[in-house]
């Protein structure tokens, strides 16, 4: 199946730019489907790229709803990605609307998908950019897209991965250092829905949460009520609200277990520009500056 969905991602890239022009540089309009990946889009193109990101910040793109001005933007949009992997159910309905002839880049095409159980039925993970590991994959396939749409500059755009890349594999390094001194039974925390899992398995931290994998979903009270013995029982001391969502659930379920505010996670979208995450990287760093003060606090 992986090998299958990394052969869709190249043909869909290929059949994108079969008819791009291979002659001058210049500035491509692009659209990325929501705010984390357009910031990483961003950062591969630097001054090659006018980014624009269908979801705003702080946006949730499980439920996004898309407007004409977005169907307009994507219709003239010279690349467009998206994350993919059922992250984005909206998009073809957008594509609809919009009439845009060309088909996304599907920036997630090569990232082995962590699976999650819930009531029998296995999903695949949407939500890879929680890991710098995935993100690099992401970079790969960004700088093959703007290379193909602009070969004028693609020195510009390898130059810039390889940038970024590093980066990225620095914070991860950092990361690790700082999570290892953590004893391991600290290392619970309740979050609104489940969109930590690949931080969760780079870093052995364990996420509880009421909701699954897209907030579409519903927890039943069933649901609610075995998560709460599951809270008491594992001694799970605090929990996170994501800037994305709801939180009236997961606040419910810390006041029956008497699990204590951490703060805000930045999830699945950055922060407006006066924001702690208004890029990729302040997100990433927010978010494990959070997770590391409140295991560090204990009981």
């Amino acid at each position: 199946m992986q090998s299958l969905r990394s052969a869709l991602g190249v043909f869909l890239t290929v059949l994108a730019f079969a008819d791009a022009p291979t002659g001058t540089a210049k500035t491509l309009r692009v659209i990325a489907s929501f705010t984390v990946l357009a910031d990483v889009v961003q950062q591969v193109g630097g001054s090659h790229v006018q980014v624009t990101s269908l979801v705003p910040p702080n946006g949730d793109p499980h439920q996004f709803e898309p407007s004409p001005q977005d169907a307009e933007s994507l219709r003239n949009a010279d690349v467009t990605f998206i994350s993919g992997e059922g992250l984005e159910r909206w998009f073809e309905r957008l594509v609809n609307a919009s009439g845009y002839q060309g088909s996304p880049v599907v920036a997630s095409t090569g990232i082995v998908l962590r699976q999650r159980e819930r009531r029998g039925q296995f999903s695949d993970d949407p939500h890879v950019w929680n890991s710098p590991a995935n993100v690099q994959v992401w970079i790969t396939n960004i700088e093959r897209a703007l290379s193909i749409a602009d070969p004028a500059d693609e020195p510009d755009f390898e130059a810039s991965a390889a940038r970024y890349a590093k980066e990225l594999r620095d914070l991860d390094a950092e990361t690790r250092a700082r999570i290892a001194s953590i004893p391991s039974a600290r290392r619970k925390i309740l979050t609104s829905h489940d969109a930590f899992g690949y931080f969760g398995r780079d870093y052995g931290i364990e996420f509880l949460s009421p909701l699954g994998l897209s907030t579409e979903t519903e927890a039943s009270a069933a649901d609610v009520a075995k998560l709460i013995d599951q809270v008491r029982l594992e001694n799970v001391k605090v929990y996170f609200i994501e800037t994305s969502n709801d939180p009236r659930l997961v606040q419910q379920i810390a006041a029956a277990t008497g699990a204590r505010l951490g703060g805000k996670l930045y999830a699945e979208a950055l922060s407006p520009a006066d924001g702690p995450a208004p890029t990729y990287l302040q997100m990433f760093r927010h978010n494990v500056d959070e997770l590391i003060d409140a295991m560090s606090a204990g009981g």
